[in-house]
């Protein structure tokens, strides 16, 4: 099983998660991993440091294109066109200039909140205007609401911004909805692009289903956007994948200036590249770990916290907790970082479904989770 690294050697990275607060304060706020590299990106990086293969990167070198195309074969039944994959810096890059491309200034784009953060920015950044058709709660699951994304490009927007698994309550799309989905988008002659970063992270006994798989018309207007960033915990080596499955598509990724390109990290490169094609085992090893911690999370919230409850999710490492009964207003997590000592990720932040809720990283130690709970049941017990 992966196992995480102990605090004393946490507190030495330099990243955001444990630079942003002091040392009293548990970082459970961004979705970074508190596990050691896969052993195989991490020999491979001390390869390239001990060579100095540390220059620019050669954004025609397929070898990260062809790992990822193999391991989306096997993990996903998708055959993927290596030619028919670009490299730039992040999955957010993809998300902005694939919708440069596919939208005019002013057009809507539609999120499905709650939703990961940076989408109510990334929409503006690219020229667009936010369109939220939040997701569908019944109070146990969710699920997109694709009677009101239908209504909402009848009324004019033009794209449809995908999270798919969706961050932060875990959603892993059915085959279905995604293929209805594309019939919708296609009859009003929209576009898709699908952020698919948590996909590697899908939990066992779920299917994932990459969107570009389930039909011609979403093959026809949809481009996904592919990293091995959250699976492998490359955030800052920078490297993410534009990855297409029609010649229109394929033109958008050709359209694109060489600095988009030019951009991507060498290390990340060199680390994508290994993580899809030779650390798989690590991978699968991390999501068990993953799936314990939920399990224990749940039985110390049973225990300890009865108040708060998980919403069940079939990928990432991210918890998303109901937190509403405890009266601690819209944003439970700014009382919880003030009175416990925990840092989660603010509700509000994922849109207004977001209120009353807060986002817990579980990619971590589980005496992290025991102490953290801990910590805000004690506040509890205070009020």
């Amino acid at each position: 099983m992966t196992s995480a690294e102990n605090l004393v050697a946490l507190r030495r990275r330099s990243s955001e998660k444990w630079t942003t607060y002091p040392d009293h304060v548990l970082p459970m706020f961004v979705a970074e991993m508190d596990f050691g590299l896969a052993p195989g990106i991490a020999s491979a990086l001390h390869q390239a440091i001990e060579i100095g293969d540390t220059g620019y990167v050669n954004p025609h070198d397929t070898g990260a294109a062809r790992a990822f195309a193999s391991y989306a074969r096997e993990a996903w039944d998708w055959e993927v066109d290596p030619a028919a994959i670009g490299y730039t810096t992040d999955v957010s890059v993809v998300i902005v200039e694939s919708l440069r491309r596919l939208i005019a200034p002013g057009e809507g784009v539609i999120i499905n909140s709650p939703v990961y953060p940076p989408f109510f920015d990334l929409v503006p950044e690219a020229g667009g205007t936010v369109v939220d058709v939040p997701l569908l709660d019944d109070g146990e699951s969710y699920a997109l609401d694709l009677a009101g994304i239908d209504r909402a490009l009848a009324d004019g927007a033009r794209a449809v911004l995908l999270c798919s698994p969706h961050n932060p309550v875990g959603l892993v799309h059915s085959r279905q909805q995604l293929d209805d989905l594309s019939r919708i988008v296609a009859h009003h002659g929209a576009v898709v692009v699908s952020d698919e970063i948590h996909a590697p992270l899908t939990h066992r006994g779920r299917a994932f289903t990459p969107y570009l798989a389930v039909s011609d018309e979403a093959r026809e207007h949809g481009i996904s956007a592919q990293s091995a960033s959250k699976a492998f915990n490359l955030a800052g080596l920078k490297c993410a994948m534009f990855v297409a499955a029609s010649e229109r598509m394929n033109g958008l990724i050709a359209s694109l200036p060489e600095e988009v390109s030019f951009r991507t990290g060498l290390l990340g490169l060199i680390a994508t590249r290994e993580g899809f094609a030779g650390s798989r085992p690590w991978l699968e090893s991390t999501v068990r770990t993953i799936e314990d911690n939920i399990a224990l999370l749940d039985e110390h919230l049973a225990d300890k916290l009865p108040q708060v409850r998980r919403r069940s999710s079939n990928a990432t490492y991210l918890a998303w907790l109901d937190m509403s009964a405890l009266g601690w207003g819209e944003d439970p997590a700014a009382h919880i970082l003030e009175h416990a000592h925990v840092a989660l990720g603010s509700g509000p932040a994922f849109g207004p479904p977001g209120h009353g809720y807060a986002r817990m990283n579980l990619a971590c130690a589980s005496e992290i989770i025991i102490e953290a709970v801990d910590r805000i049941a004690r506040c509890a017990d205070q009020r």
